[in-house]
């Protein structure tokens, strides 16, 4: 299991790692690149816009367009079918999303004639983060993409943030179905959901993983405070490896919040469940949460 950050850079530095960037136009998108390049972790990338507006923000955040084949497209729809072209062709390993529309960006990620989604699949949000207050990286999921995800959408999620953290050197992620409280209340649908897939892991459909809850954020984080209220025998209370939040409304502020205001937080964020990753840069993304989600998702590029 990796420790942090910085030795997940160090894994894809000086590698092949070829990028794909629709509406490359975009100041956040270029910048993420030259965090990127800087640290030697990109090889080669086609930046796909306005070739004179791409020119102009490549000079102005100082990135050098040497490595990059720019490709001249208007069209925002067209702009992601070319990138998930050249992922689907060999010619890029990931992709970086510019100024695009998040819906045209998934729609060409989902095309089945892409064939970069397998039927059945479901595309999620993962934050992975490490701080100076907990003792190892964790991930957050669904903190983006999924508004209100049922049960079997849940396990979709799950299934997906534990297939990156195995990735990561986790042989079985410890896995905390996260609410407002730690018993089942059938008026409070999360905890009815956290028991269903405690469940589905002991059956097998959640596998390679532990999975418990309901826990709140204390207990989830902390043993002490899962002793205090009576939770005995659990695993994942103060090791948690993959937290899953109930739905956006629950897990985009609490990324939001730690990001914010933890010490010493830093973070990478990708769109997982399929073939390649692909990131979602934000304009309130630091300049090292774009660093650590470009290494991210070279280091778990596949074709």
């Amino acid at each position: 299991m990796f420790k942090d950050f910085d030795e997940i850079i160090a894994q894809v530095r000086g590698k092949t790692n070829r990028v794909a960037v629709p509406g490359a136009n975009n100041t956040e998108a270029l910048e993420a690149l030259k965090m990127a390049d800087g640290e030697g972790l990109i090889a080669s990338g086609y930046l796909i816009g306005d070739p004179a507006l791409i020119k102009d923000m490549a000079r102005a955040v100082g990135l050098s367009l040497g490595k990059f084949e720019i490709i001249d497209c208007r069209d925002g729809i067209e702009m992601c079918n070319t990138a998930v072209r050249l992922v689907t062709e060999g010619k890029a390993d990931f992709l970086v999303k510019g100024l695009v529309d998040t819906k045209y960006y998934m729609k060409a990620i989902l095309n089945k004639e892409a064939g970069l989604v397998e039927p059945g699949a479901l595309l999620s949000h993962f934050a992975l983060i490490k701080g100076d207050a907990y003792k190892k990286l964790f991930a957050i999921t669904d903190a983006a993409i999924l508004i209100s995800p049922d049960v079997e959408q849940k396990a979709k999620i799950l299934n997906n943030a534990v297939g990156v953290m195995r990735r990561l050197g986790v042989e079985q992620p410890k896995v905390s179905v996260v609410c407002p409280v730690e018993k089942v209340n059938p008026a409070i649908p999360s905890t009815v959901d956290a028991q269903a897939l405690v469940e589905m892991n002991r059956v097998g459909k959640i596998p390679y993983a532990v999975v418990e809850g309901p826990y709140d954020l204390y207990i989830t984080l902390s043993r002490t405070m899962a002793d205090e209220k009576g939770i005995k025998g659990g695993v994942v209370p103060g090791d948690v490896d993959i937290m899953l939040l109930p739905d956006l409304d629950a897990a985009n502020p609490l990324y939001k919040g730690i990001c914010f205001f933890g010490a010493g937080i830093k973070a990478a964020t990708i769109l997982i469940g399929a073939k390649v990753p692909a990131i979602l840069p934000s304009r309130a993304d630091s300049p090292s949460t774009k660093l650590n989600a470009i290494a991210l998702a070279a280091y778990l590029k596949r074709i």
